[in-house]
């Protein structure tokens, strides 16, 4: 039986975290079992997920496999997008200078603020009563 050679990278963004396997293959990509299409209905988030692979110009060498959890679709794609960087990263590390320069791997580490007691959200006050 050959061995399965796969490159895995691990994203996360906002409350997000993106498992992903590069094999090599087609160019296909399913996230948690479904279809990239069919997934990311949204064509940004797509648009957001493929960035690394067409940068790098290996689009149709991989199939990528994306498990992604937590969070909504648009941290999931941000998640993905540094795990695909992380794991072609893995394969050939002199892709690193090209990522790195579009900053692919960079983690973005904007999240959630929580809401303040006596506050009606993290920044928002109740209204001011001066009477």
């Amino acid at each position: 039986m050959p061995t399965l050679v796969q490159h895995i990278g691990t994203g996360r963004r906002k409350s997000s975290v993106a498992r992903v396997f590069l094999r090599p293959g087609k160019g296909q990509i399913k996230v948690n079992g479904r279809t990239f299409e069919n997934y990311f209905m949204n064509e940004a988030a797509r648009f957001v997920v493929r960035q690394p692979l067409l940068a790098t110009e290996t689009a149709e060498k991989f199939d990528v496999i994306i498990l992604a959890n937590g969070g909504g679709h648009t941290g999931q794609a941000g998640a993905a997008r540094l795990g695909i960087a992380r794991a072609l990263i893995e394969f050939n590390s002199e892709l690193r200078g090209k990522l790195k320069e579009l900053g692919f791997l960079s983690r973005d580490a904007r999240i959630h603020e929580r809401k303040k007691y006596g506050q009606k959200g993290a920044r928002k006050r109740f209204q001011f009563s001066k009477r």
